[in-house]
């Protein structure tokens, strides 16, 4: 059946998914499915792929799809994260503290 008119065009128009303008967003939108992200804490999620790199949110991704068998995933996500970040600040630590001795 041809359309008439713009009106007929504009009303059967399919509504389109806008894709993610940055990388991190998508892997938050994937981390949301795969964790069962309740409605409140999905900002969390989003902030934590914006600030951290995506090869540290796959290593907790993957550290928490292998620890955590039930329950709320997404709490033991970010345990293992946090975790994680407090490794690398310590790993810094050391290393500024190793280099002002050599000083």
């Amino acid at each position: 059946m041809p359309l008439e008119s713009f009106s007929d065009i504009y009303n059967n128009k399919k509504p389109t998914k806008k894709a993610p303008a940055y990388r991190w967003q998508d892997l938050a939108l994937q981390l949301i499915n795969d964790l069962s992200v309740p409605n409140n804490k999905k900002s969390s999620i989003f902030k934590a792929c914006r600030d951290n790199s995506e090869s540290r949110i796959r290593t907790a991704l993957n550290d928490t799809k292998e620890l955590c068998k039930g329950g709320s995933k997404w709490q033991y996500f970010f345990k293992v994260l946090s975790s994680l970040n407090q490794k690398e600040a310590e790993g810094k630590e050391e290393e500024n503290k190793d280099i002002k001795e050599n000083k």
